[in-house]
């Protein structure tokens, strides 16, 4: 947020900025899904719904479970939150008690530890490798008798690295057999650039008790505004949150969740279109920027972020006071007009993320104001 005001204070003085921060794919959101939304509007569906949201939702991701992955959720199973912020928050809020330990692989999205502490818990990041790597070993080592749940995001943000389908299995399995609950964060689903996604609602018909599943409309149909997201789980788990929601905030934005409906069911032309330009964007980054000195970054599995190591660079651009990813930020901000964040927002003071969720142009430019400014 800090760098973020202050492209906007740059902006502002007629400067051009590059910006590479937003988490947010730069595609309109499915024709079919606005058609929805203004039709619900037209036929009047502004009402209060009741507070899991409208039931052809909820049947309808049940089934798309189901179809993809076997997976056994139906209508009671399934949950639609705004966004998938808030469904984490209220997971938490109903497994975590004061001092329970929610284990995680970092670098990871700058929220799972705020939200486990706002639940009374303790946050226990596990330290993935270079690779960003996720696997079960480390997380299952982490776990004590205060452990109440392990997350998982995967693809991550900000890393874009994937849990294979053998590892999510072995995760699966350990958690199981220690009575702890896998949250699964698989917002960036369908972006996965090599192989299949390894989903957890795969496992559910096996661990029925283990597993909660949380995604988004935001990223794969570019609906980030329409904050619709949703939680697929057991149906005690679901119960609860529901009912935690009827006090918090009541149902979904009604006409949101009709459109909602529209693309899931006939989208997934648009989706298709969006994840091959994705992916043309992640190789031409990937490739820009490990041909820089001092820069190493590895090839992210999904999501449509990159996570580059950026601590060879620190000496040779910045003073000592500055000598982090925060101060690099700055630094490229001032001096090249590029805008992204500081790998100590995740937990990793030796990287940054840059998000391609811009044209082909912009990446181009941003790559090659940062190779001028870093061989400056």
């Amino acid at each position: 947020m800090r760098v973020a005001r202050r492209a906007k204070e740059l902006r502002a003085e007629g400067r051009e900025i590059v910006d590479w921060s937003a988490g947010e794919p730069d595609f309109a959101s499915p024709a079919v899904a606005i058609q929805a939304a203004q039709q619900a509007l037209a036929d009047g569906r502004t009402k209060y719904t009741v507070a899991s949201g409208i039931p052809d939702l909820r049947d309808a991701l049940a089934e798309t479970y189901h179809q993809r992955h076997g997976a056994p959720w139906q209508r009671p199973n399934s949950l639609v939150t705004v966004g998938a912020k808030a469904a984490l928050f209220e997971v938490f809020q109903i497994l975590v008690d004061d001092g329970a330990e929610v284990i995680y692989p970092t670098p990871a999205w700058v929220s799972f530890g705020a939200q486990v502490r706002l639940a009374g818990g303790v946050p226990v990041e596990v330290k993935t490798g270079e690779g960003f790597e996720i696997t079960a070993a480390p997380l299952l080592d982490a776990v004590t008798d205060r452990t109440r749940a392990i997350l998982i995001n995967s693809p991550c943000n900000p890393t874009g690295a994937a849990i294979s389908a053998t590892e999510l299995r072995r995760l699966v399995e350990g958690a199981a057999e220690r009575g702890l609950v896998v949250i699964s964060d698989e917002t960036y689903e369908h972006f996965v650039y090599d192989g299949e996604h390894a989903s957890s609602a795969a496992l559910a018909a096996e661990y029925p008790d283990t597993v909660v599943l949380v995604s988004s409309f935001s990223k794969t149909w570019a609906m980030t505004g329409w904050r619709v997201g949703y939680m697929l789980g057991p149906e005690a788990i679901v119960a609860k949150a529901a009912s935690l929601q009827g006090h918090m905030t009541s149902n979904p934005t009604s006409f949101a969740m009709w459109g909602a409906v529209a693309a899931l069911e006939g989208a997934d032309e648009d989706v298709r279109r969006m994840i091959e330009e994705f992916r043309w964007r992640r190789d031409f980054v990937v490739e820009k920027l490990n041909e820089i000195p001092g820069v190493y970054c590895p090839r992210p599995d999904g999501a449509f972020y990159v996570f580059p190591s950026v601590a060879r660079c620190f000496e040779k651009v910045l003073s000592p006071d500055q000598r982090g990813s925060l101060g690099l930020a700055e630094h490229l901000l001032e001096e090249a007009g590029i805008a992204l964040v500081p790998g100590l927002a995740f937990g990793d003071d030796d990287h940054v993320r840059i998000s391609f969720t811009c044209s082909r142009e912009i990446l181009a430019a941003g790559t090659e104001k940062l190779t001028a400014a870093l061989m400056r």
